[in-house]
């Protein structure tokens, strides 16, 4: 268990942190700028349209007013290998504990006689991702900084009710005989959803909407590739070891 989660967590920490550097860094910096008032953007105002006596038109296009002054800038060479060093050793750390939580489920599918391949492990990986970060991101959205939100203690526990009962789900729909079972996977899966995450009265966030939303997006379609290499080496490793032992 140790092994393939130390493997794998490794190995998907290290492609996080490769994919935030190239897909999720550069919107980060970017809210931080308009977080601090470096960029400003004029929100809810589409480009304006000028139409002549001739029937043509033209549109003049508004630009951020701070954007063009805004370089990605934060700071110098020293701090930002330092920004990035961490981003490097969080990330390893975090996905070794994911990669625990997976193998010691593949611990338990042992017992009920389940045997766990590379390909168990994708799909494995698959639903981690599903519960750690695709269901909880449709009540509370990753967020850009300066989005304000909820109090903290409030979505925590709706964050980790809604990773057990979409965990627990999928379980059931995987290993569960019976329409009890798919019944029971179906109400687990709507519970958290029904319940609903915490959320302020309004919208809110200094950061233009079309940044907010390629930056959820761009987080969740790395998560997927990341869980699902990290599943697919947990179970590999996994079945080794077990070769090994047998």
């Amino acid at each position: 268990m140790l092994a393939s989660a130390l493997y794998a967590g490794v190995v998907a920490g290290l492609l996080a942190a490769l994919l935030h550097f190239a897909f999720v860094q550069k919107l980060i910096l970017l809210g931080e700028a308009y977080e601090t008032g470096a960029a400003v953007h004029f929100a809810g105002v589409a480009p304006q349209t000028d139409h002549h006596a001739d029937g043509t038109a033209t549109e003049a296009h508004s630009h951020d007013a701070a954007t063009e002054t805004h370089s990605h800038d934060h700071g110098d060479a020293p701090s930002t290998f330092i920004r990035n060093a961490w981003t490097v050793v969080f990330s390893t750390l975090v996905y070794v504990a994911y990669a625990l939580i997976l193998t010691a489920g593949f611990g338990l599918a042992r017992i009920y006689g389940h045997v766990i391949t590379a390909r168990e492990g994708l799909l494995w990986g698959i639903a981690g991702f599903a519960s750690f970060q695709l269901a909880p991101a449709m009540g509370l959205a990753p967020e850009l900084p300066g989005t304000l939100a909820a109090d903290l203690g409030a979505r925590q526990v709706w964050w980790w009710g809604t990773v057990i009962a979409t965990g627990g789900a999928l379980g059931l729909l995987a290993y569960g005989r019976g329409a009890i079972a798919a019944l029971a996977a179906v109400l687990l899966l709507a519970a958290p959803h029904v319940i609903g995450a915490p959320e302020l009265d309004g919208f809110s966030g200094v950061a233009p909407p079309e940044v907010a939303a390629a930056f959820a997006a761009r987080v969740l379609g790395v998560g997927l590739a990341v869980w699902a290499v990290m599943g697919g080496v947990a179970g590999f490793v996994w079945a080794r070891e077990a070769d090994k032992t047998a």
